[in-house]
């Protein structure tokens, strides 16, 4: 059972783990570096929670304690009680959802163990903005992608943003990072997969030509907004597949875009 403590003093050490949640170089180099991310509102914490994330602590205001209840009786963690004032002098923002709590990170697995038994990959290269992450994972989870791989430079899933956007989505679908860019990519190829580069481009196939759905295991690659795919990863690509468009609009925004070709990929895929 956790212990439940009343804090008034936004500089008390036990909140660490809660300072400046809004100053996003900073968390992104401390969260990493120091094995937590953040869970915000009840239904992330749970799902982190289910996810098999271990609770370091948890941050409430008063009128959610009666809430989380259930969490605050099953977790030896301790619970934090703090005013909404508080919380936001910690934090650097209004906590809307009343509720945080901070989790930690489980070790990734490899590329080529994330690949055995999976059949629908998704590969990011780029992908930096935290919101986009968010929405792809949420996509991926929703439309049966089996595993995510990122480039170095992708943003972090687990970081607060990403985590709310993707409403826990990023705990129900396995991810990690390929640390050679792009040749990594070669490896999935040699597990059997077709390395689909997902491009606007003119000489890219309909992707409903390319009949992605048919394949036996398909890895879908994304790139950045605004900047698409790197031409390193382009010419890595087995085939390059666009989504048609109609009324002179040239492309989607990539969480949109992922969300439409996730559907292309999995619909109709092969059963164990």
């Amino acid at each position: 059972m956790a212990e439940l403590i009343t804090i008034d003093d936004p500089d008390d050490p036990r909140l660490h783990d809660y300072v400046s949640l809004t100053d996003v170089e900073l968390r992104r180099r401390r969260e990493p570096a120091e094995g937590l991310f953040i869970a915000e509102g009840e239904k992330v914490i749970r799902r982190a929670r289910h996810a098999g994330y271990r609770m370091r602590s948890m941050l409430l205001s008063a009128k959610w304690v009666d809430v989380m209840r259930d969490v605050i009786d099953e977790v030896p963690a301790p619970v934090y009680a703090v005013s909404p004032e508080l919380a936001e002098r910690v934090t650097g923002y209004h906590v809307h959802r009343g509720a945080l709590a901070s989790m930690q990170r489980k070790p990734l697995p490899g590329g080529d163990e994330l690949l055995v038994g999976a059949r629908r990959v998704v590969i990011m290269e780029s992908v930096n903005d935290h919101t986009n992450i968010g929405a792809i994972f949420r996509s991926a989870a929703a439309l049966g992608m089996d595993a995510v791989l990122l480039s170095p430079d992708c943003a972090d899933p687990l970081y607060r943003r990403s985590v709310k956007v993707s409403m826990g989505a990023v705990f129900s679908v396995p991810y990690a990072r390929l640390q050679s860019w792009p040749r990594d990519l070669e490896s999935v190829r040699e597990a059997g997969f077709k390395l689909l580069a997902l491009t606007p481009d003119e000489k890219a196939a309909d992707i409903d030509e390319a009949a992605p759905h048919r394949l036996e295991r398909v890895a879908l690659m994304l790139g950045a907004e605004g900047d698409g795919l790197s031409t390193r990863a382009l010419v890595a690509a087995d085939e390059w597949v666009r989504i048609p468009m109609a009324h002179g609009v040239d492309s989607l925004n990539v969480g949109a875009a992922a969300a439409v070709a996730f559907y292309a990929v999995a619909t109709g895929r092969p059963q164990a």
